[in-house]
């Protein structure tokens, strides 16, 4: 079967390998033997191809896979041949607290992921998909479509009448628009692309702002909001954004701090955190049992992934160049 891999220690996107490789072995018992038909990109895939993280030499990426199972193990109930299914971030964190091994056991990073034609795995590696779904859109949940559900609804509780913050395009900010807008919350959407904006005011978004004409968009929040702020902001900049959303937030809300793009670190106003009673909350996607909770969500409100662009496996190189130059909007599939 065909996979990419990384060519090289640190890795580089012109090292990336198309490879051949063997084919997935015959499913064990409490196993099945998926056939991968698409994977969708995110921010932790491109710091593992770009050598952002220490993986190691011949690794395959991408941490999210979606496909058909081909084949089942003795003692397998959960699964029939011709399902379709979704990968989990997180093989060993199926509920509750996650345990020590799980964030050491990411596929696409701690351990081969999903760049790859067939794999035979547990089945707790995967969950059902939306009904209806088709492999591109399920292959959108694993990583990005969980983390904004766990922001909104496991780490917080957002219900009609509250108000959230969402930044940029990409394909958590998108998804906890959507479901934010399913809990009949109040969304106010940042970017910095006029045209991005207008898309994001066609998905639901309540309030726009422009960061690069508002600068110091916490305080045009605080307008927009009357001077009391957002319950929630879901942060994906990091430390270089990470005051304007405090400043944004209520006394005493919630700020899920998701992602990296503006900084892996920086000062933080202190003062500010403790004057507002803030919850800073630090979050890496969530576990299986939260996976399947926000399938059943989905499922109940009708949303649909918002998809930007699909690649082939074999220019997997060229969709994260297309990540990198944030042309996309939504999320970028990669079709096996």
């Amino acid at each position: 079967m065909k996979a990419i891999r990384t060519g090289a220690s640190p890795s580089t996107l012109e090292a990336l390998e198309y490879i051949d490789m063997p084919d997935a072995p015959a499913p064990g018992p409490g196993e099945i033997t998926v056939a991968i038909k698409a994977s969708s990109l995110n921010y932790h895939d491109y710091a593992v191809v770009k050598g952002m993280l220490p993986t190691a030499q011949g690794r395959i990426p991408m941490s999210d896979g979606a496909g058909e199972v081909t084949a089942v193990g003795d003692g397998v109930t959960d699964y029939a041949v011709g399902d379709a299914v979704v990968s989990t971030f997180f093989p060993d964190w199926l509920d509750g607290a996650p345990p020590s091994s799980a964030f050491s056991r990411v596929p696409g990073d701690g351990i081969d992921g999903y760049a790859r034609q067939a794999i035979t795995a547990p089945t707790t590696w995967f969950t059902r998909v939306p009904a209806g779904y088709s492999h591109a859109e399920a292959a959108t949940l694993t990583c990005a479509g969980l983390t904004a559900w766990r922001a909104l609804f496991v780490d917080n509780a957002i219900k009609p009448g509250d108000t959230v913050l969402v930044q940029g395009t990409g394909g958590v900010s998108i998804f906890a628009l959507q479901l934010a807008k399913a809990a009949g919350a109040t969304v106010i959407a940042t970017s910095s692309a006029e045209e991005k904006l207008e898309r994001l005011r066609g998905l639901g978004a309540d309030h726009l702002i422009n960061y690069k004409e508002n600068p110091a968009w916490g305080m045009k929040v605080l307008e927009l909001t009357g001077g009391k702020g957002v319950d929630c902001v879901v942060e994906i900049g990091g430390a270089g954004t990470l005051d304007q959303s405090m400043l944004a937030t209520r006394v005493g809300g919630h700020v899920a701090l998701i992602g990296v793009l503006a900084g892996f670190a920086g000062p933080v106003q202190t003062a500010l955190l403790m004057a507002k009673n803030l919850r800073v909350q630090g979050l890496t996607v969530g576990s299986r049992a939260q996976q399947l909770d926000m399938i059943r969500a989905i499922e109940a409100n009708g949303i649909r992934p918002v998809i930007s662009d699909h690649f082939p496996l074999e220019r997997l190189a060229d969709a994260f160049r297309h990540q990198e130059a944030n042309r996309h909007f939504g999320k970028i599939v990669v079709d096996i």
